[in-house]
């Protein structure tokens, strides 16, 4: 079951440059005034009013209405919109999303900024809410990552919650992850190294307790550290990170991890990845691990079909 989402202060943020950007590359101009819509403005009167309704044109889990309700109210105030399904609900086939009232030429204008950000994000939040329910009876998590659209990541994030999953960390600045290419440099470089696994996480947990003062989470910061065989979690779990991904795994094999973690060091989150699809997934969350982290959410996210019908004269 998805619940009802707001955008916080920081994605509202990102929401009206993107918005803003928009409207510049459609119109010429993020202001309406100025704004130039060739065919709206010679065929349409000028002086006409009209409701028009977005409408579901598949089944899925609704997402950036609450992106269309700032464009509007930022950028066409005398436009109203009228939610009738919030983000984060189930909808089917030819339901109202919201209604949309006002001038005809403003409706027109900001129609397709409107449903570029609804398609996008209920796309994402449909694909989210489709893996969520793979997972359901099991202990696991689906989480993003940050293969996400430049610019739009806390938006689709937000589409991630949307759809019933849980979010990563938001960028490089937020957690520690400590990936195959950090260890290959490490090792490369220096060459005393014994145990790279183990002096990694050393390292960035003396460098976050340094370093707590700049973080946004503090002494907080999450250490997690990319592991890839069975010998490295085995070293990695002797140093007890707070997440030990487990990249590219067969279900034995992160079967054999859940047990050892089971046994000695139960705080541990164990975060299956690589290759994650509605196929695997069920199978994957049977092992027993708490999280699996799937890019598809948002790189490969296809839009979702909505459509804007004009209902009656206003």
């Amino acid at each position: 079951m998805t619940k009802q989402r707001k955008l916080d202060a920081e994605t509202t943020a990102d929401c009206l440059k993107l918005i803003e950007m928009a409207l510049i590359e459609d119109t010429g101009s993020a202001a309406l005034t100025d704004a130039i819509d060739c065919t709206t403005q010679s065929v349409i009167p000028a002086a006409a009013t009209a409701s028009a309704a977005f409408v579901s044109r598949q089944e899925g889990i609704v997402c950036g209405v609450e992106i269309a309700k700032l464009a509007l109210s930022t950028f066409a105030p005398e436009l109203t919109l009228e939610v009738v399904t919030d983000d984060g609900k189930a909808i089917a086939p030819g339901e109202t999303i919201a209604i949309i009232r006002g001038s005809a030429h403003q409706i027109l204008t900001m129609e397709r900024t409107c449903l570029n950000f609804m398609c996008r994000l209920s796309g994402i939040s449909t694909l989210s809410n489709a893996f969520a329910k793979k997972v359901e009876g099991t202990k696991a998590q689906i989480l993003d990552t940050r293969k996400t659209t430049p610019g739009y990541r806390r938006l689709e994030k937000y589409a991630v919650q949307c759809g019933g999953g849980t979010n990563h960390r938001m960028g490089l600045y937020d957690a520690v992850m400590i990936k195959d290419n950090h260890l290959a440099f490490y090792k490369a470089w220096n060459k005393d190294s014994k145990d790279a696994v183990a002096e990694g996480i050393e390292l960035a947990r003396k460098w976050i307790n340094d370093n707590q003062a700049r973080l946004p989470n503090g002494a907080q910061t999450v250490l997690q550290l990319e592991v890839d065989t069975l010998e490295q979690f085995e070293r990695a779990l002797q140093h007890q990170p707070d997440i030990i991904l487990l990249d590219n795994m067969s279900n034995d094999q992160l079967k054999k991890a859940v047990e050892r973690r089971d046994k000695d060091a139960p705080k541990i989150l164990l975060e299956a990845s690589g290759g994650v699809n509605l196929e695997t997934i069920a199978a994957i969350s049977q092992t027993g691990v708490d999280r699996i982290s799937i890019g598809a959410l948002t790189h490969s996210a296809v839009n979702f079909d909505i459509g804007l019908d004009w209902t009656i004269g206003s």
